[in-house]
């Protein structure tokens, strides 16, 4: 099944003109090309281990913050709306949305920053490369194809950014880096949604949490517009109902905007085609200039006053030292990893060297759970602890 002509603007992408995919594939006989993708995603391994990776607070905290599985699903939710209205690939922009984060660390940025450093001396390690890597290599479901096999847009949805130095390695997939042309304006939206979740539902959490005060948000233009509209229509409710009536009105003021200035751009192009969207000097899906400026004061807030709170800095500085030594102690005796894992870091070195056999252990590290790097660390390093 192909998508349905005319039902797309043409300057949505399409998967008659893709580059299509790693491994060619008959088509299916009901669904298009990326209603597989986002079907692939769903069922895949990755995914369903992203409901034990944090968002900000580690799992064990409290059942009833985000994870990167309910992110992911906001993310999708949000920009599945967006896509329909300025009439672009709705199966592919959610898709891009759920695969985003696969390739994410346990413990947030700070595990990502932590086996960043351990892999410092070997490439690096970067969470959107590696949910590349994820769809194209690590999952291992079909017996035609490593990975996924998703298709070019999906798969260049998922790569934000990239240095030039790994875009040269990529093919076509890192020509934009090297060539600065603009992906697909579903990766774009699927882009800005993911800022749109994270900055409205981390507001919830840290006031849920008890690290944001109401009274200093409402400081903020975009927060404390919509506190006071809802305190004086509905002056009685909770305070739990109350919050998520004001980010609610957030979400859909700031949603509301980019769908209006994204239009106005887009037609001001004259877009007829995908390439059109590829040759413009800059995006085309964005914010106004007044709600670019609320978001930005919203994210400096954010980091000042949440992810930096003592009290989560206390966790993702203890978070960093599991990944640390989890990585430090598979790189001295990489005997130390289940088999499955031992037996492909001992073939990468063999083949490559030691910088392959340290992709291999941070593949390994990357893939666990919240919860499971803390029992690996306890199965090292605590000696009552049960191997």
């Amino acid at each position: 099944m192909t998508d349905i002509p005319g039902t797309l603007a043409p300057y949505a992408a399409n998967e008659h003109g893709s580059l299509g995919r790693l491994h060619a594939e008959s088509s299916h006989a009901y669904r298009s090309e990326y209603q597989r993708d986002r079907d692939r995603i769903i069922h895949s391994t990755a995914f369903r281990r992203l409901v034990y990776k944090t968002q900000v607070f580690v799992n064990h905290e409290g059942d009833m913050f985000r994870t990167r599985l309910t992110h992911s699903l906001e993310v999708a939710q949000i920009a599945r709306t967006a896509a329909g209205i300025l009439n672009v690939n709705e199966p592919l922009v959610e898709a891009i949305c759920l695969a985003h984060d696969l390739g994410h660390t346990p413990y947030g940025h700070a595990g990502q920053d932590a086996l960043n450093a351990c892999m410092r001396d070997y490439g690096g390690f970067e969470h959107n490369l590696q949910s590349l890597r994820v769809v194209d290599l690590l999952e291992e479901r079909y017996a035609e194809f490593p990975g996924l096999n998703l298709m070019f847009e999906t798969r260049e949805g998922i790569l934000k950014h990239c240095s030039a130095r790994n875009a040269r390695e990529l093919g076509d997939l890192g020509k934009r880096f090297l060539e600065r042309s603009q992906p697909s304006l579903e990766a774009q939206l699927a882009n800005l949604a993911d800022e749109i979740a994270y900055n409205n539902h981390d507001i919830d959490d840290g006031v849920r949490a008890g690290l944001l005060d109401e009274s200093e948000l409402c400081e903020l233009e975009l927060f404390g517009m919509q506190y006071r509209e809802v305190t004086a229509r509905y002056p009685d409710i909770s305070a739990r109902r109350r919050m998520h009536e004001v980010i609610r009105r957030m979400i859909n003021y700031v949603v509301t905007d980019l769908v209006v200035h994204s239009a106005e751009q887009i037609a001001d192009a004259g877009l007829d085609s995908v390439a059109a969207v590829r040759a413009q000097a800059g995006p085309l899906v964005g914010f106004s200039d007044k709600v670019r400026r609320e978001n930005r004061d919203l994210k400096r807030y954010l980091h000042k006053n949440l992810y930096q709170h003592y009290r989560v800095l206390r966790m993702t500085n203890k978070a960093a030292k599991v990944i640390r030594d989890l990585f430090t102690a598979f790189m001295e005796d990489r005997r130390l990893m289940p088999p499955e894992h031992s037996l492909k870091a001992a073939v990468a070195m063999d083949n490559d060297g030691e910088a392959a056999k340290a992709r291999i252990v941070a593949d390994y590290v990357a893939g666990m759970t919240d919860r499971y790097a803390i029992l690996e660390h306890q199965r090292l390093f605590e000696p009552s602890e049960r191997t």
